[in-house]
């Protein structure tokens, strides 16, 4: 049975072999192509190293590379410092034995992080490994929507992204850049457990459901803690500019927090005020 840590090295390193063209490293096209990217036997030779061995590296077989090999590998397919340490993970995950049984406890949310939560008078929610929401403040109910219309299951921001009920949010400039976000946070959590249940799952039914999300995924595009800026369209107030962090947790890997903030003293903080404002009268009623 292939290890599921070498599957997942293999389907990163030819990502990233199709994302690099003949002209970017040097290489004369030359011919005929069928591929878009480099081919296995171009990359293999800047990285040094035989087509066959290289190969069996894609096809997620029993190989355990070097550090040394990994570095060539790293220089050769142009990997930046977030994607060279996830390379490195997987490669020595993919060492590892893989464990017969593998003990996954529930995500918890510290009761000192809930009661955070709920002093701050800005959106925050925090996020499981795989994206589920576990908890969230009124600001954020004001903001994103209250939680509770959903099912646990589908409290999820892969799913919501996708959710085919919110397609008009996909006309928004940023949507695709904010979905990459997600989707790389998603690799990063499956590098450190390729055979979660959740995480296969959520990944499975996008895949099914959605061309959009396959199209992206496919990219293997990954995300640690990560930060943007996001328009929101509030009927009641309008648009909304907000910056958006991400704050890791205790944990090994451990949820995040979601912070979002309006600028000091902007318009985009007025309206946000007001909008939690609003929400603040409707819940009292």
């Amino acid at each position: 049975m292939t290890h599921p840590h070498a599957r997942e090295l293999g389907s990163f390193l030819r990502a990233r072999r199709n994302r690099l063209s003949p002209h970017d490293v040097g290489l004369e096209p030359g011919g005929r192509r069928k591929v878009t990217g480099l081919r296995r036997e171009e990359l293999a030779l800047l990285a040094g190293l035989s087509t066959d061995y290289y190969q069996r590296m894609e096809q997620g077989r029993e190989v355990r590379p070097s550090d040394d090999v990994l570095d060539a590998l790293a220089g050769a397919l142009a990997l930046d410092d977030q994607e060279r340490r996830h390379l490195f993970a997987l490669a020595r995950a993919a060492r590892r034995p893989a464990p017969s049984e593998v003990r996954r406890g529930p995500e918890l949310v510290p009761e000192s992080t809930r009661r955070l939560l709920r002093v701050m008078d800005t959106p925050a929610v925090v996020l499981g490994r795989h994206l589920d929401l576990l908890d969230w403040n009124p600001m954020a109910e004001a903001l994103l929507g209250d939680p509770v219309d959903y099912p646990p299951d589908r409290l999820n921001m892969l799913q919501l992204m996708f959710d085919d009920t919110r397609t008009g949010e996909r006309s928004c400039p940023d949507w695709e850049r904010q979905a990459l976000e997600y989707i790389g946070m998603m690799r990063t959590a499956v590098a450190t457990d390729p055979a979660h249940p959740r995480a296969t799952a959520i990944v499975g039914e996008l895949s099914i459901r959605s061309a959009e999300f396959r199209r992206l995924w496919a990219r293997h595009d990954v995300r640690e803690s990560v930060s943007g800026t996001k328009t929101f369209r509030a009927a009641e107030v309008g648009d909304i500019d907000l910056h958006w962090d991400t704050y890791p947790l205790p944990g090994s890997p451990g949820p995040v927090m979601l912070v979002f903030t309006a600028e000091p003293g902007s318009a985009d903080a007025d309206r946000l005020r007001l909008l939690g404002t609003l929400h603040a009268s409707r819940r009292r009623r």
